[in-house]
């Protein structure tokens, strides 16, 4: 529940603060916004979500994102 509630935060943050980037619509969280929470969370359970190791092996950069824009929840 609370990745749910963090990712709402976030948009809506988003959309006050960048009204420019989000005109009247339904629009899919940004993927960065989406990761940043991940980040969050995992760090509470001591997990690394990419390590320079990873980050090479899957070609992307260690700070995301970490799927390619096409790709959808």
């Amino acid at each position: 529940m609370s990745n749910s509630f963090s990712n709402q935060v976030l948009a809506q943050i988003a959309l006050w603060t960048r009204t420019q980037d989000f005109p009247l619509g339904v629009h899919v969280l940004p993927k960065k916004l989406d990761e940043e929470v991940a980040r969050a969370h995992l760090g509470k359970l001591n997990v690394v979500l990419e390590t320079q190791v990873q980050s090479n092996y899957l070609d992307v950069p260690v700070e995301g994102p970490y799927k390619p824009e096409i790709y959808r929840y």
